[in-house]
């Protein structure tokens, strides 16, 4: 029985969430599984994905083949690298420590790369808002400026008699 770690569909339409399955091959997409690893909902920025690391790591190493987008999501956690330094202490080209070692190496670059984009996005974020403001803050000093100049033109204007009314210069004679 062949067996793949894939996703399964949930969810509403236009919004869909993904259960991250171990599944047979022959079985539908959104029907029977052998066990469910995790989630994974592409409708946030980023994207959330939650799943058991040690049991996915137990199916790959069993054999279970990874869909493109679940190996993608598996190589993001850093399962698929583990699998393949495994492969090779079974193998003996490696030892365990050293397995370990390039695993936690990889693992701190990866956290310094996700957490250099989230700064950049950060920066970019607040450039936005601060460009914003300052464009807001020159539509109200144009704004203020011609309530100004409109006040000054009212005043200056010398205010017209309403009809039926007599000047007021004539009425004080």
């Amino acid at each position: 029985m062949p067996v793949k770690i894939r996703l399964a569909r949930r969810g509403r339409k236009k919004l869909a969430l993904y259960d991250i399955v171990v599944a047979d091959s022959k079985a539908p997409r959104d029907g029977r599984f052998i066990e469910k690893l995790g989630t994974y909902n592409p409708n946030t920025h980023p994207a959330i994905v939650k799943f058991d690391e040690e049991r996915a790591l137990y199916w790959v190493l069993t054999g279970a083949q990874p869909t493109d987008t679940a190996r993608t999501l598996l190589s993001d956690k850093g399962i698929m690298l583990k699998k393949h330094l495994q492969v090779g202490v079974n193998k003996g080209a490696i030892t365990q420590d050293q397995a370990d070692k390039k695993f936690n190496e990889w693992l701190k670059s990866k956290e310094s790369k996700v957490s250099g984009a989230a700064t950049e996005l950060e920066k970019k974020k607040a450039a936005e808002k601060k460009a914003k403001l300052d464009a807001e803050s020159k539509v109200n000093e144009a704004r203020k400026a011609a309530i100004k100049a409109k006040a000054v033109v009212v005043e200056a204007a010398p205010a017209a008699p309403a009809e039926g009314e007599a000047p007021a210069a004539e009425s004080a004679e």
